[in-house]
């Protein structure tokens, strides 16, 4: 038995766009152009009109699955869909800047799943922060731009932190800046709720992911601004620079 649940912003849901994200047939029949693509997803870039939409399809739950619970996943796991479409609502709830989900949803066979997907609108004028390294763009030049991004940065995850959530990849290119220097929160199957000790170990893996990057191109002196707006404190404490630490020798060893 075929069973399917699908959600349409209803600001999309009239003319093309209604059309085209309708339903989860629909959606899996697009063409566009390839963005990425996994063993579990492919993101493909839709233009409709004069606006440009992203499409991410899900299909299975990927090739190991001894790694997925032995293949029980399928029946008993949330799927990544949900989850990332899921902390997409809490990020605008909370606050967050982030994409505008036009649709998603998912399918199941016999209570398993085997697909879903999620559409966003493209944030236009932006560009990520990993590629705004890569092209070595004139704004890290600029101490005050880069002060903003940066304290823009802090409040998005110390506010993901206070609700006891964790990104788990956070990432400069999962961070999108426009051309005011504002700061967007994307793409995000991956993070959840957590407590107590394995709260703080993602903590420190969310702020490690930030700095992997940063110590190669910022000062020390702009990365301790940024840590000090994260704890909104004038300065560090010991339990502050013992943190420090073990955000820094994250991944020693591992990349």
């Amino acid at each position: 038995m075929r069973t399917v649940d699908w959600f349409q912003n209803p600001d999309y849901a009239t003319g093309e766009t209604a059309a085209l994200f309708g339903d989860i047939d629909q959606v899996f029949s697009l063409t566009g152009e390839l963005i990425a693509h996994d063993s579990l997803s492919r993101v493909l870039r839709v233009t409709v009109g004069d606006k440009r939409y992203y499409v991410k399809r899900y299909s299975g739950t990927g090739k190991n699955h001894r790694r997925r619970w032995f293949g029980l996943r399928r029946w008993l796991g949330s799927p990544r869909v949900r989850a990332e479409w899921e902390n997409l609502q809490a990020f605008r709830g909370w606050g967050i800047p982030t994409a505008t989900l036009v649709a998603f949803g998912l399918e199941r066979r016999a209570g398993a799943f085997t697909r879903g997907a999620l559409v966003t609108e493209e944030i236009p004028g932006t560009m990520d922060l990993a590629q705004i390294n890569y092209i070595n763009d004139r704004r890290l030049a600029d101490r005050r731009w880069v002060a903003r991004v940066s304290g823009k940065i802090a409040d998005i995850a110390r506010t993901l932190h206070a609700a006891r959530f964790a990104h788990n990849d956070l990432k400069w290119r999962n961070l999108l800046v426009d051309g005011d220097a504002n700061v967007y929160l994307i793409d995000c199957p991956s993070g959840g709720y957590y407590r107590g000790a394995v709260l703080d170990y993602r903590i420190i893996k969310d702020l490690a992911c930030l700095d992997i990057r940063a110590r190669q191109r910022l000062s020390r002196s702009q990365r301790l601004r940024f840590y000090l707006d994260y704890v909104q404190k004038p300065r560090l404490t010991d339990d502050d620079r013992k943190r420090i630490r073990k955000i820094v020798g994250f991944f020693d060893g591992r990349e």
